[in-house]
């Protein structure tokens, strides 16, 4: 059989999330990429043959302000817009059309990694090339490229090469983990099967296999939530194999795992226990989703304390914030709940030295096998975070490959050459800002038509009782005077406020009390003012606390204000056995707010807000908001330089609220298909001796970020982006605006 031989920069092994995010990420930057794909689709465990939802930072909207950006931000906003109903073979038609539409990458499907060739010591091996069988079309395809990614999720092309593994549980000792175990041990997390329901209108009968599981005969129906309306990855916790070896035992767990699904389904058609007459089985998965397997050493090796400490890692290149989520070993066979969660107090940093072998010095790695204990890897393993690991590491090795040094090299001496790459590809990091250079807007005068400088949301459409504390989250820049809640008592009573601080710029729950007053409330409807005088010194995030009152109703609002949050206080559920992890603070009236007005005014929103920075919240919102339309009816942000620049490029990061909770098969459905902040129509224009020349224009929008190369390079001292009309908000909002020359 003769071997076909591709050369090119980057390799990536496996084109689940993280490899689709890891190929795009490099050829982006300009590097050549080759993407081996073992099966017939992208998306890994989240394309249409296993059809598991796309989790991440949010952890389902317990995070606020945490969704991701870049290419997996991308994917979410897309997805959103053309695929409503959550059709999975959408979504592998969006993943493969964003691949394609790179001309670096060339794209293997069908091909599955058995071979590589490596060399050198031990310590210092070097991966040469890899070999993959193109099954259908009966090619061996050996591919050489001076690195490789390895976002196979089993980890075989590291492991092949010889790069050091974990598998199973580390010992408690190791790390000093109150979550691992006392002894180590090879149990993983199990892998899981799905299936799909449909209502046909008319009865449908079922005859079960007789492989099926009898149910009944299981703990199963006790131990776990079964409803008829249940479908897809409803049953997240038909889970089994952890206690056997998932890659070896793969077709014994496949086979396992269908059975229940068979099993459940004839338990809800037949057993007369559910109204399912008219519900017919739509589709069983046939490929088991896996979660764990092999995980690599790197540098650095990410553990529960960075998680739960959110460890501020200087060479920070992706953020986490799902909980760390551990299953029992037994599956959907056990006693005990399906999972358990133990959630940091917001977004944490996962470093480039995770992402690359400390033993094989060309290997980065992504996606669920990179460097981390198996407790620390319980939250990173999803999958919108392992997708943004997938980018950094392509970013990483693309840039890595520029400047003709190691990964361990760059982690060491080029970080902020690495940050740069992804600030400007809008990548997702957090408290990175924009120090380009090569940004010459960092050295402009900014300005805008207007600016809102005044917090509040005053029209009531309807009111709810206090009786659960509620927690106002508002920026502050400088100060946090007045704030009045509008209120309606029953009879004289107080509103007991508290001003909190959040401890770290990223997090949104009350951390240390810094003000607490108690507000006397007459009888009716009334502002109720609470003078909390606080001034943090530097911009940041507060918490207003209203203690419970049942006395006390308070007004919701038609909107909710940029940057601000309500969230609601949860009472512990009484057979919690673990309080220390339990998450009280939750956000409610999503997409609306409470009436309240914050009377100090507030530079939160200036327009330098969206020159340098941050590209996303971080202590505050971190974008330029105009005054309502009805004051401003045509904003416009401008650039000023002392001296004529010249400009080849103009780069736009808009605001797609990352607050908003987008999923790609809707676990839940956010109602509009294009996020309403998000600006509609604009149009870029440079100042030319004396006059306004427009040079770029955006129409139809609903991206997040836009860059606009110029046809020829414009010499001028100003540029603004005068924006026409928002897609719904009322307020335009620019994250970030960059220019750029040769």
């Amino acid at each position: 059989m003769l071997t076909e031989s591709v050369t090119t920069d980057i390799v990536v092994v496996g084109g689940g999330l993280a490899g689709v995010c890891a190929a795009i990420g490099a050829a982006r930057q300009g590097s050549r990429v080759a993407l081996i794909q073992n099966r017939p689709v992208l998306g890994g465990n989240s394309s249409s043959e296993v059809r598991v939802w796309v989790c991440g930072a949010t952890a389902h909207g317990i995070h606020l302000f945490a969704r991701e950006t870049g290419i997996m931000g991308e994917l979410y906003v897309e997805n959103q817009f053309r695929n409503p109903d959550g059709n999975p073979y959408y979504w592998d038609l969006l993943l493969l059309e964003k691949v394609r539409a790179e001309p670096g990458i060339e794209l293997f499907l069908n091909t599955d990694v058995t071979e590589v060739e490596a060399d050198g010591p031990e310590d210092a091996r070097v991966i040469r090339s890899v070999t993959g069988w193109m099954s259908g079309s009966e090619r061996r395809i050996t591919v050489t490229g001076a690195s490789v990614i390895d976002c196979s999720g089993d980890g075989l092309v590291g492991h092949l090469a010889g790069a050091e593994v974990m598998r199973g549980s580390e010992p408690r000792e190791q790390f000093q983990e109150s979550w691992a175990p006392e002894q180590a041990g090879e149990d993983m997390l199990g892998s899981t099967i799905l299936f799909y329901t449909k209502d046909v209108g008319h009865p449908q009968k079922f005859v079960a296999p007789p492989f099926a599981i009898d149910i009944a005969q299981t703990a199963i129906p006790q131990n776990r939530v079964i409803r008829q309306t249940m479908s897809g990855c409803d049953f997240w916790w038909i889970e089994w194999g952890g206690h056997l070896d998932v890659v070896h035992d793969n077709e014994r767990i496949r086979d396992e795992l269908q059975a229940v699904c068979y099993g459940l389904w004839d338990h809800i058609k037949n057993s007369g226990q559910y109204d399912a007459d008219t519900l017919s089985l739509e589709w069983v998965g046939a490929v088991p989703g896996k979660r764990e397997y092999r995980r690599f050493v790197g540098d650095h090796v990410l553990t529960q304390h960075d998680v739960l400490g959110q460890t501020e890692f200087e060479d920070r290149v992706a953020f986490g914030g799902w909980s760390i989520d551990l299953h029992p070993v037994g599956g959907v066979y056990a006693s005990e709940k399906g999972s358990r969660h133990w959630h940091p107090d917001g977004n944490y940093h996962i470093p480039l030295r995770s992402l690359f072998s400390h033993n094989v010095s060309n290997l980065w790695m992504a996606g669920r096998d990179i460097s981390a204990s198996h407790v620390a890897f319980g939250s990173t393993r999803v999958m919108a975070t392992c997708a943004i690991l997938g980018e950094a590491a392509g970013i990483g090795a693309a840039v890595a490959g520029r400047l003709e040094v190691s990964p361990r090299d760059l982690a060491a001496d080029h970080v902020p050459e690495l940050h740069r790459a992804m600030v400007r590809a809008d990548a997702s990091l957090l408290g990175v800002v924009d120090d380009d250079p090569a940004n010459l807007a960092l050295g402009a005068a900014v300005s805008a038509s207007s600016s809102k400088t005044v917090l509040g949301s005053t029209r009531s459409i309807g009111r709810f009782t206090l009786d659960h504390d509620l927690a106002l989250v508002l920026p502050v820049d400088p100060e946090l005077g007045v704030v009045e809640i509008l209120v309606d008592a029953a009879e004289g009573t107080e509103l007991h406020v508290e001003l909190h601080s959040v401890g770290r710029p990223q997090n949104y729950l009350p951390a240390a009390r810094e003000r607490s007053v108690v507000v006397p409330v007459p009888q009716g409807r009334s502002w109720a003012r609470a003078d909390l005088g606080w001034e943090p010194g530097e911009a940041q995030n507060a918490v207003v606390v209203l203690r419970r009152n049942p006395q006390l109703e308070v007004h919701q609002a038609d909107r909710v204000e940029p940057g601000t949050v309500t969230m609601r206080h949860r009472d512990l559920p009484a057979d919690e056995a673990t309080p220390e992890q339990w998450r009280y603070w939750k956000e409610t009236l999503h997409g609306h707010g409470i009436c309240f007005r914050a009377t100090s005014p507030t530079r939160v929103f200036d327009p330098e807000q969206a020159v340098g920075g941050y590209a996303r919240p971080y202590g505050g919102p971190a974008m330029w908001v105009s005054a309502d339309a009805a004051e401003d009816p045509q904003p416009w942000l401008q650039l000023d330089w002392p001296a004529a620049q010249e400009i080849t490029t103009v780069d736009l990061v808009l605001d797609d609220d990352v607050n908003e909770d987008l999923i790609n098969l809707h676990h839940h459905r956010t109602p509009d298909d294009t996020m309403p902040t998000l600006v509609h129509t604009a149009r870029v224009e440079a100042r030319v001796d004396g006059q306004w020349q427009e040079i770029a224009r955006m129409e139809e929008n609903r991206e997040r970020h836009r860059t606009f190369p110029l046809a020829r390079p414009v010499r001028t001292d100003s540029v603004r982006v005068v924006v026409d009309e928002m897609n719904g908000a009322p307020t335009a909002r620019i994250v970030s605006l960059r220019v750029y020359g040769d």
